[in-house]
């Protein structure tokens, strides 16, 4: 708790650890299994299309876990989580969590709920996490109502 000091803007926080084994083990598995059903002699066309169809489908789940991010500018904060992307204006995030045990930052909103923001989660890189936690917390306080609702 003691850097509270918010970086400048545009800032853009995403696990880049988790996003590049995710990436990569996404286009290994995607070159194995083609190259296994491209190299089986009794397999039918059909057959090895299924096999680059298969690894496809696991390779776009594998980006799709890799999507998330928190981009941070000066008119408020775009949270981008697997498979959807909410635009917030600074004045409705109240407050920033990374509490202990969490998977992933909570952004509490003026409307009353709480929005989880994958962008920022200390699964492989927690000291990272916890700056970048810190960071978009100090970003929120000095831009938002959080600041003015104490």
């Amino acid at each position: 708790m003691s850097d509270t000091t918010a970086p400048a803007l545009p800032v853009t926080f995403r696990p880049a650890r988790t996003r590049a084994v995710l990436l990569t083990a996404g286009v290994a598995m995607f070159v194995v299994i083609t190259s296994v059903g491209l190299m089986l002699e009794k397999l039918g066309p059909g057959e090895r299309a299924s096999f680059v169809f298969t690894a496809a489908m696991f390779l776009g789940v594998l980006v799709l876990l890799s999507r998330p991010k928190v981009v941070a500018d000066d008119e408020g904060v775009t949270v981008v989580n697997i498979t959807r992307t909410r635009r917030l204006a600074w004045a409705e995030i109240l407050k920033v969590n990374l509490r202990p045990g969490d998977a992933w930052v909570f952004l509490d909103l003026s409307d009353g709920t709480s929005l989880p923001a994958l962008g920022i989660q200390p699964g492989i890189a927690k000291e990272q996490a916890i700056r970048d936690a810190r960071a978009l917390r100090a970003l929120a306080e000095s831009r938002g109502t959080g600041a003015e609702s104490r």
